[in-house]
């Protein structure tokens, strides 16, 4: 049975939560997330599809009991519809889910849920048109939305919004898409924006806004209640009144969570990181493709780098000191 004693860090942390990286590659180049014009890494430098599901199985048998996709856009990644299927069978994992941008969703909402994936995290920091091309440089709203709608008919439960808020681009939306998931019965989390990868579409610190001024523009709307609310993620949650509807805010700048952090990522070129605002990794691809048949290597390799994951991070808005962006690190 699996082992949740093997991943535990030198801060008493129990990791529970793999995100996994299936491509770096994406369909929006949103501003936030990565340059205009990216280089993306080529088949070979990415892990298969075989090796993902490896390396995540390993995971699983040490104790990992949720596992979510991620990219760039884990839905252009061929084979994912595989890959689900064959991690959803795994023994000792609980909850298998998948983080979007919501473009491909029409035709893959049922798929997805037939392969096995539990529930769905859908980004969406805009519900006006130009301002969406604006901010996702390539996006269509509209094929944003039919693919939320298809993801009600295919009766997912506990879906949420993500919407990373940014002072002067979509902070005049805050309520507008508080009522957008309302209406809709699911939850929806804002995003303090991280400083990961240079950008040059605008200065980070002119355009931050904290949790505490997010949550302050809500309460002029909607009455909130702090709850115990949690969904493995750095979500902290409110209740609003006469409403199913949970309302989250993961605040990396202005309120650190580290303390509680239960997760790790998985590029998808194979790169094991313990704290997103940290450079330090360990070379997962490397060990599996000179050891493919001795798990033993791996297993020791994983309880390593959690055993030496980051006390926290020390994210600074006035300089970058990540230069990987967020399609290549995994949401």
């Amino acid at each position: 049975m699996p082992s949740t004693a093997n991943l535990t860090d030198d801060y008493g942390r129990r990791v529970e939560y793999l995100r996994l990286s299936v491509t770096d590659r994406c369909n929006f180049r949103c501003i936030y997330c990565m340059s205009e014009n990216m280089t993306f890494l080529s088949r070979r430098e990415n892990l298969s599809i075989k090796e993902l599901y490896g390396i995540s199985k390993v995971f699983v048998e040490l104790g990992i009991t949720k596992i979510r996709l991620t990219g760039g856009e884990p839905l252009v990644r061929s084979g994912i519809l595989s890959l689900i299927s064959s991690l959803s069978q795994l023994r000792g994992l609980e909850e298998l889910t998948l983080t979007t941008n919501g473009a491909l969703l029409k035709k893959l909402a049922k798929p997805l849920k037939d392969a096995g994936i539990t529930r769905i995290n859908i980004s969406l920091d805009t519900l006006q048109r130009p301002k969406f091309r604006k901010l996702s440089r390539t996006g269509e709203l509209d094929q944003v939305l039919d693919g939320i709608e298809a993801v009600q008919l295919a009766n997912f439960k506990n879906t949420k919004i993500n919407a990373v808020i940014l002072a002067g681009y979509n902070d005049d939306e805050i309520c507008d898409l508080a009522d957008f998931a309302i209406e809709r019965d699911f939850n929806i989390s804002y995003i303090e924006e991280m400083p990961l990868g240079s950008i040059t579409s605008h200065k980070r610190k002119f355009t931050e806004l904290s949790s505490t001024v997010i949550r302050k523009k809500l309460e002029a709307r909607y009455k909130l209640t702090d709850t115990n609310f949690r969904t493995g993620g750095p979500s902290r949650y409110v209740s609003l009144e006469n409403s199913k509807t949970k309302i989250g805010f993961i605040s990396p700048i202005s309120q650190n969570f580290c303390s509680s952090c239960n997760r790790v990522r998985l590029t998808s070129d194979g790169q094991l990181l313990s704290c997103l605002g940290n450079t330090a990794s360990t070379d997962l691809k490397t060990i599996i493709r000179k050891h493919p048949k001795n798990l033993g290597v791996l297993k020791s390799a994983l309880k390593t780098a959690i055993k030496n994951k980051p006390e926290r991070h020390h994210f600074n808005l006035n300089r970058t000191d990540i230069v990987r962006f967020m399609n290549a690190t995994g949401g």
